[in-house]
């Protein structure tokens, strides 16, 4: 005889203790409208409709909102009329879901509550959908009630689809107009519509518009290196865009063609660089998330949302990568934008006041010390310089290789020593921004011999910014970065076991004023250059290179560093700079009243003309 066992009364299982009050809490769940619209729209997609029509009217005072579409409908009950029973009372058992089972793609929509939404939009659904034999049937729904009806609709016409009709809308969302509902559509159905190529268009006959849903395009360089990434739960696809920076630049998260989440950051774990630098635009679309059934705009953190983490955290660095480099090149436009600006202001200033207080750095001394450069030629001319820098570095070069080939010549029958030191020429040079400039290290023995055998010469750049054409050998061509600063290059020299060391300084300037024949008659003065040096914690914010003839800017100092945070503040900052500079060099031994009376005159006029 079978025993039986006796239930335990500690354990069952979980059921709706009040089933209308399930359905309130599930119809209430949406918290945007637009979503809800965009659910509709979904529908009618799965429906493999080909042509949307979105229609916003105002019929009896009231506002009223209609999707019609020509799909294939509601699906046909086994008398051939639409199937309204099955889709009012299956909430949470949704269709979708078992033609996903049977292997249908394509369908988004698998909780079976997408029609309740309308609680969120208006105040009463009706569903309209054709039989079989080509009659139009109709279910009608109120918002806050359980029941619903079915009847014939009697028109002329059946339309092949589905028509939905919500009526009248919500006080407050009256102001949802077509422009909001197009711009949110072309966004959250971004790629549905692309690869189904549906048609998409809203009548807006409340402000009489017409307007087409087309998919957002992203601005910027596309990434083409990183499309896809793979999992063990399928592929994640990626369409990322470099721009500027921007705070309307976003990546959004979507899960087979339809929008989760406008921002990826609003997840904690990607609430950092980069999808928080506001410099990339475009999609990351994760198949395998499970989304919240209410609001469909959250994640289930589970391990699905796990795999996509780990996926992605290798592409953040390549990205982090990318953005630094975007980064350095913007700054260096903005410096050349902030230097052509200050140059128009205080050429406008310089007209407006006396010219026999300004003399605007006399540097013809310096250009004589330099080698007699010919009249009509400043020592940082932006037309002519970079030519005649190459030719003061090479002429330099050579005297000195001339030297050492004398030295040679008159010592001949010695033969030289071991390698005791290395010098590099020129220890200390000026260079344009982007131009290039020779240099040459030579190795010597204790008598200041040249050392040429078994020497071996490596270098490499200490500090700073630039490129060098080779790393070994007695010559190299080094080029200057885009952005101004100092360059120590470091020359190693070894020969067997002994090994030394030489430096040169580079100097990488830009010129604020052009030169040209027309101010030959100005050719002994001429505004400085400028360049950059990191002393952090230091209290000077400029100083002037008079061996240079160049301002030193301090961007390490707290003042640079708010200054750049914004160009117009940076530019009245490296502007005021200037002046103070140009104010020390007129006007030495003046009263510090006077020089504060003088920074007042300049700051005036030249403010007057920075833009």
């Amino acid at each position: 005889m079978a025993v039986k066992t006796r239930k335990n009364k500690n354990t069952g299982k979980l059921r709706i203790g009040d089933n209308w009050n399930a359905i309130t809490i599930i119809a209430l769940s949406q918290n945007n409208p637009l979503k809800a619209i965009a659910e509709f729209v979904e529908n009618s997609i799965d429906a493999k409709a080909e042509n949307i029509t979105i229609i916003r009217g105002r019929e009896r005072r009231e506002l009223y909102l209609k999707v019609i579409d020509n799909g294939e409908g509601i699906p046909l009950n086994d008398d051939g009329l639409p199937n309204f029973k099955y889709v009012a009372t299956h909430i949470c058992d949704s269709i979708k879901k078992r033609l996903k089972y049977e292997g249908a793609e394509g369908i988004q929509g698998e909780f079976g509550i997408g029609l309740l939404s309308f609680w969120t939009v208006g105040e009463q659904l009706i569903l309209s959908s054709a039989s079989k034999d080509g009659r139009t049937f109709q279910m009608k729904m109120k918002k806050g009630e359980s029941g619903y009806s079915i009847n014939q609709k009697r028109i002329l016409f059946a339309n092949p689809g589905t028509e939905l009709l919500i009526y009248p809308l919500l006080p407050g969302i009256r102001q949802l107009n077509g422009e909001r509902i197009q711009h949110y559509l072309a966004s959250e159905l971004r790629d549905r519509i692309r690869k189904s190529g549906v048609k998409i268009t809203i009548m807006d006959r409340y402000s009489r518009k017409k307007l087409d849903v087309k998919p957002r395009e992203f601005s910027g360089r596309p990434l083409h290196e990183l499309d896809f990434l793979n999992t063990d739960k399928g592929e994640i696809y990626l369409e990322l865009y470099l721009n500027s920076e921007a705070s309307e630049n976003s990546v959004g998260l979507f899960r087979s063609g339809t929008r989760v989440l406008p921002y990826v950051e609003k997840l904690d774990y990607f609430n950092r660089e980069p999808w928080t630098s506001h410099y990339l635009q475009g999609m990351i679309d994760v198949p395998f998330l499970q989304l919240t059934p209410g609001t469909r705009d959250g994640i289930i953190q589970d391990h699905s949302y796990s795999l996509f983490c780990q996926a992605i955290k290798p592409l953040e660095e390549k990205l982090i990568s990318i953005i630094e480099s975007e980064k350095q090149a913007e700054e260096e436009k903005a410096s050349r934008n902030i230097l052509k600006s200050v140059q128009r202001a205080l050429k406008e200033a310089f007209l407006a006041l006396p010219r026999d207080e300004y003399d605007w750095f006399d540097i013809l001394s310096e250009a004589k010390k330099r080698g007699g450069r010919k009249p009509g030629n400043s020592l940082f001319s932006t037309d002519q310089q970079p030519a005649e820098d190459e030719g003061a570095a090479t002429g330099a070069m050579k005297q000195q290789t001339e030297e050492a080939s004398q030295e040679e010549s008159r010592e001949f029958y010695k033969y030289p020593g071991s390698l005791y030191k290395a010098v590099i020429s020129p220890a200390s040079s000026v260079v344009h921004i982007k131009d290039s400039t020779t240099l040459r290290c030579i190795p010597r023995d204790k008598n200041r011999r040249t050392v040429e055998e078994n020497v071996e010469i490596h270098w490499i750049i200490k500090e700073g910014a630039g490129s060098l054409s080779v790393t070994e050998g007695e010559m190299i061509t080094f080029t200057a970065p885009e952005e101004p600063g100092l360059t120590i290059l470091q020359a190693n020299v070894s020969q067997g076991i002994i090994n030394c060391t030489a430096e040169s300084i580079i100097t990488i300037t830009a010129s604020l004023i052009d030169r040209s024949e027309k101010n030959a008659r100005e050719l002994n003065k001429g505004l400085p250059g400028y360049t950059f040096i990191r002393a952090t914690g230091e209290l000077w914010r400029s100083r002037f290179n008079a061996k240079n003839n160049l301002i030193v800017i301090n961007n390490g100092h707290g003042d640079y560093i708010f200054a750049s945070q914004k160009r117009a503040r940076k530019l009245r900052y490296i502007c005021r700079l200037f002046v103070k500079e140009l104010i020390l060099k007129n006007f030495p031994g003046f009263s510090r009243e006077e020089l504060l009376e003088r920074m007042i005159e300049l700051s005036l006029y030249t403010e007057e003309n920075l833009h």
